[in-house]
């Protein structure tokens, strides 16, 4: 509960993120069936943005032009639009609130903004409570269980590290948790050369996930051999950042792609193919949809002196071209 000398106000910033290759493998146990398997993302400037402030009674959410008023944390929880926040609330035996998020990610982007959020709220918490901030790795558990708790569905890890650390990453998947480290390459580079556009199409990522990783462990052999090929394609991009060869990473992430979409139906759909097409055609180097496909966000690698032209293909095809570039910032959590 919150106590005399706990802060009045904490504003919390996390970072988005695109995935680049090894997605879905940090889904327990996925990443585990498939030796030396990993995940690479990039961190976005796009961030989740909360603030909150103890209140004398009731709980007070402002998302957007939605704003929900609750008696009690179980009321929060019950609400669909406030239900992670009950959970957080719950967790930490959190006293009455008021709390605004703002988000740069569109909704359903796949840029892993819910998991943001969520990593936001935890950070929050635990300064309202006056607990020891925990860990990457206690956090990043942490965010996994909600999100679990939320849709009755397995969740993976690979979005709450951006979020937390920044950057670049590689996380391993590893018997006991992940290794996460961070690529050194050059992210003014990447970011000149890094196009990230929203379909229009809001995603849902549990769905696709699950009917995934159901037919992963049922053993189906094409599923399988999907897995084992996504893994070595990540590990390959992974060493592409490190040597900063970003055409091969923009190739690594078509190839990617095009493992992922035979995955299961509804991956991919005839927008994203259009827009990863007639960006290639254009001169991108490579590109492939982010988080689960399905609708959500796209995210090309061009030289930079195609990128206006690509751009213009991704507007007259449909989407919206998002100021997005990666950044170094990690999880910023300032006590007002």
């Amino acid at each position: 509960m919150v106590v005399a000398d706990s802060p009045k106000r904490v504003a919390v910033l996390a970072a988005c993120r695109a995935d680049l290759a090894g997605g879905t493998l940090d889904i327990w146990p996925l990443g585990l069936l498939h030796p030396n398997s990993c995940t690479v993302n990039v961190a976005l400037d796009l961030g989740v943005e909360i603030r909150v402030e103890p209140r004398e009674r009731g709980y007070r959410v402002v998302q957007g032009r939605t704003v929900t008023e609750v008696a009690n944390i179980d009321d929060l929880a019950c609400n669909p639009d406030t239900a992670l926040i009950g959970l957080v609330a719950d967790f930490f035996e959190m006293a009455p609130f008021d709390l605004g998020i703002r988000s740069a990610s569109p909704r359903g982007g796949g840029l892993g903004a819910s998991s943001a959020l969520v990593i936001a709220l935890i950070a929050a918490a635990e300064q309202l409570t006056m607990r020891e901030p925990g860990s990457a790795a206690v956090r990043s558990a942490l965010a996994r269980d909600f999100e679990a708790q939320l849709m009755k569905l397995p969740t993976g890890r690979q979005d709450h590290f951006p979020a937390l650390l920044g950057g670049v990453l590689k996380i391993e998947h590893r018997a006991g948790g992940e290794l996460v480290t961070r690529i050194d390459t050059a992210l003014e580079s990447l970011g000149d050369s890094l196009v990230v556009a929203y379909t229009g199409q809001s995603h849902f990522s549990a769905g696709n996930n699950w009917e995934v990783v159901r037919r992963r462990l049922d053993g189906d052999a094409d599923t399988v051999e999907r897995f084992n090929a996504i893994a070595s394609t990540a590990r390959g991009l992974a060493r592409a950042l490190e040597d900063s060869d970003l055409e091969q990473v923009g190739s690594l992430m078509s190839e990617e792609w095009s493992l992922r979409r035979g995955l299961a139906p509804g991956i991919s759909t005839d927008q994203i193919e259009t827009l990863l097409d007639s960006c290639l055609r254009a001169g991108a180097w490579g590109g492939k949809a982010c988080g689960a496909g399905g609708g959500g966000c796209v995210a090309i690698l061009a030289p930079p002196r195609r990128r206006i032209e690509i751009e213009r293909e991704l507007g007259r095809h449909g989407a919206e071209v998002l100021a997005a570039r990666p950044t170094a910032q990690r999880l910023r959590v300032t006590v007002l």
